[in-house]
């Protein structure tokens, strides 16, 4: 016998019915659908009028492979790398120093970050390519000198224009990075004996390098198209390399497809180690399935 509120196995309550043998509907998703047909017909429409237009697409292909483009593609892999290490050390002591005790260390990186933060990067390299106005000579007194206008090259002014602007960017995310590592970290280094660079060294940076590597990552990529604002100052990265031959050959639609297909391939080339990076400096923590 069973009691009150029990069931015989297989028999249903009364009021309840059996529904595992009726059929599932299927929720149609009348809003998902529409948006793909639109998508589908907004590319198609993209794709008829790129391949119909008044583009050739038979220069597209010659200048994809000329001397003056893959020279201009090595312009730009470069002066990203360099500008990108340039920014990540200067990045590094600026954020060691916003952390420091000093009020003066504090307000010279806090002025840094505000001022390269503050103005276009353009502004800055157009700066840099004319500090010949402001200082005629540039050295050390005693030492060497030399004038600006020849020190000044494109290639410096880029530079420096970019690493800096870089530096005061990478100075927040490192800053965030190592304010993300617990507090207990840095007692624990102090407890035994380790100085405060010593423990940021070994300990801290190590650990803060899991949240300060995805949008280091994404600066670096982003490094890779700024270059192309060193036009401006006549340094031959691939975008004024191409802007030379379109002013020679009127082309410019065609070679300006061919400066997009090369920053595109150069970062879809570089997204796969920013992974890998991430995954090698997230071991231990990732989350199970990440």
């Amino acid at each position: 016998m069973s009691g009150p509120g029990h069931s015989e196995p297989g028999r249903l309550e009364p009021g309840f019915s059996d529904l595992a043998g009726l059929p599932v509907a299927r929720r149609l998703h009348w809003g998902r659908w529409l948006a793909a047909v639109l998508i589908v017909i907004a590319l198609a429409y993209l794709v008829r009028a790129f391949a119909k237009g008044q583009i050739a697409w038979d220069v597209v292909a010659h200048f994809l492979t000329v001397p003056v483009i893959l020279s201009g593609i090595w312009n730009t892999v470069l002066m990203a790398v360099l500008a990108m290490a340039v920014g990540i050390v200067l990045g590094i002591v600026v954020a060691i120093m916003r952390l420091s005790s000093n009020p003066v260390l504090i307000s010279v990186a806090a002025g840094y970050a505000w001022l390269f933060r503050g103005t276009p990067l353009i502004l800055q390299l157009l700066l840099w390519f004319n500090i010949a106005l402001v200082f005629p000579v540039m050295g050390i007194p005693g030492i060497w000198t030399g004038k600006a206008v020849v020190i000044m090259t494109p290639f410096v002014s880029a530079l420096l224009g970019l690493g800096l602007n870089q530096g005061a960017y990478t100075s927040e995310v490192i800053r965030a990075g190592i304010i993300s590592v617990d507090a207990g970290q840095h007692d624990a280094a102090r407890a035994i004996g380790m100085s405060r660079l010593h423990a940021l060294r070994r300990i801290v940076l190590p650990q803060a390098m899991k949240v300060v590597l995805p949008p280091l990552g994404n600066e670096f990529i982003g490094m890779i198209k700024m270059t192309s604002l060193a036009s401006v100052i006549q340094y031959p990265e691939v975008l004024h390399n191409a802007e030379n031959i379109y002013y020679a050959n009127s082309r410019v639609i065609e070679l300006l497809i061919v400066a997009g297909f090369w920053y595109l391939l150069v970062v879809s080339i570089l997204t796969p180690f920013q992974m890998l990076l991430e995954r090698h400096f997230s071991r231990g923590t990732a989350r199970p399935g990440a």
